[in-house]
C-alpha cells in the first residue's frame, strides 16, 4: 500500500477535459490524497442506486434508481435519474428505464444501458430518450440480467451477465453466467466460468478489459486485442466481493466492495493504492465534474421490503482525472 502521498498531476488537465478529450496526457501522481479516505454523502433517501455515468455535454451524473420486484415475476423497476451538481437537483431523465450499469457513448449522444427489464443490452438517445436494443439474445437464449456495461474506442460494448435481476423468469443460460460482447450487432461469448461477474471496464489504452467476479471475490484481466476480442483471463487482485468499478486516466483501477462499502483503488499492475470508504454498501462508481476528478459512488442500505432502502449518491476528489467510458 502505498504510504507516500505523490505529486498530482504535474500537467494541468482541465483544458483537455474541456476539448472533449478522453484524457490528458501526464504524467501522473498517485490518485489518492491519502491512502485511507472517506467519501462525502451529497443525497441520500433513494431506494437502491447503481450505474453512475458522467454526460459531460450537460455536465451532470447520470444514474439508475432500482425499485423492488413487482408483478408475478418480481421484475425491478428502474428509472435513469441526472443529478445536477452546480444545483444539487436530482430529477428523473428517463422514467421506467428498466436500467441498471450504464456507460456514456463514445460520441456522448447516447448511454448504453445493461437493461434487467428486457434482459437485454439497450441504448436511449440522450436528446430524445429514444430506446434502441444493442443485444437482445445470444444464440437465440435471452440473457440473464445484464447489469454493468462499457465501450471500447471501436463502438465494441462489453457487458456482463449474472443473475441478480432474473427474478422469477425463466433461466435460458443452462445456470451459466457471462461477459459478452457486441460489435456490430454481433453477440460473442468472452467467458461463461465466472461466478455473478458484475463491474467491468476497459484500461484507457483498450488493451485490457477488467471484470469484477461477484461471487469469486477475484478482479481478472483480458487481454483485448484490435478486434475486440479477447484473449485467456488471469487474476488481477482478489477482494471480498465485488462490485462495480471503474479506471482513470493513469490507468489505475477502482472496484466496489458491496458489503464493505469501500472502493479499492489498484495500480495498473496491481499493486493496492488505498481505500474510500462510502456508505455501507456500495455498488459502483463514475468520474466526472468539469475536470473529471470528482469520483461519484452509490452507495447504501438495501430494502427490506416495500422500497424501504436508504441509498445515497457520495463523491470525493481525487488527483488524476478518471476514464470517462
Amino acid at each position: 500500500m502505498a504510504t507516500a502521498v505523490l505529486a498530482a498531476l504535474s500537467v494541468p488537465h482541465t483544458s483537455a477535459a474541456a476539448r472533449g478529450e478522453p484524457c490528458p496526457g501526464g504524467p501522473f501522481g498517485n490518485p489518492l490524497p491519502s491512502p485511507d479516505l472517506t467519501a462525502t454523502k451529497i443525497k441520500d433517501g433513494f431506494n437502491f442506486l447503481e450505474g453512475p455515468t458522467w454526460d459531460a455535454a450537460t455536465q451532470t451524473l447520470l444514474l439508475s434508481h432500482m425499485y423492488d420486484g413487482t408483478g408475478p415475476q418480481n421484475v425491478q423497476p428502474s428509472d435513469i435519474l441526472r443529478f445536477t451538481p452546480a444545483t444539487g437537483a436530482v430529477t428523473t431523465f428517463i422514467k421506467n428505464a428498466g436500467s441498471n450499469g450504464l456507460a456514456i457513448s463514445r460520441d456522448g449522444q447516447s448511454v448504453f444501458a445493461a437493461t434487467h427489464d428486457q434482459r437485454s443490452l439497450s441504448s436511449y438517445h440522450l436528446a430524445t430518450g429514444r430506446r434502441a436494443t444493442v443485444a437482445a439474445t445470444y444464440q437465440g437464449r435471452m440473457f440473464n440480467s445484464p447489469n454493468d456495461v462499457t465501450v471500447a474506442a471501436n463502438g465494441t460494448v462489453y457487458f456482463t451477465d449474472p443473475n441478480f435481476q432474473r427474478a422469477n423468469r425463466p433461466d435460458q443460460m443452462s445456470g451459466k453466467t457471462g461477459v459478452f460482447r457486441v460489435t456490430n450487432g454481433v453477440v460473442t461469448l468472452i467467458d461463461d466460468t465466472i461466478r455473478q461477474p458484475n463491474g467491468i471496464e476497459l484500461s484507457p489504452d483498450g488493451r485490457t478489459l477488467y471484470v469484477g467476479g461477484n461471487a469469486t471475490g477475484k478482479i481478472y484481466q483480458y487481454p483485448v486485442n484490435a478486434d475486440g476480442s479477447t484473449g485467456p483471463r488471469s487474476d488481477f487482485a482478489v477482494l471480498n466481493g465485488t462490485d462495480g468499478g471503474t479506471v482513470d486516466c493513469a490507468g489505475n483501477v477502482y472496484q466496489t466492495t458491496y458489503g464493505e462499502g469501500k472502493v479499492h483503488v489498484f495500480s495498473p499492475a496491481g499493486r493496492k493504492l488505498g481505500t474510500i470508504s462510502a456508505g455501507r454498501n456500495a455498488t459502483n462508481v463514475a468520474f466526472g465534474g468539469p475536470d473529471r476528478t470528482t469520483l461519484y459512488i452509490t452507495s447504501g442500505t438495501a430494502s427490506t421490503g416495500g422500497n424501504t432502502g436508504n441509498f445515497g449518491l457520495y463523491s470525493i476528489r481525487l488527483n488524476v482525472p478518471g476514464w470517462p467510458y
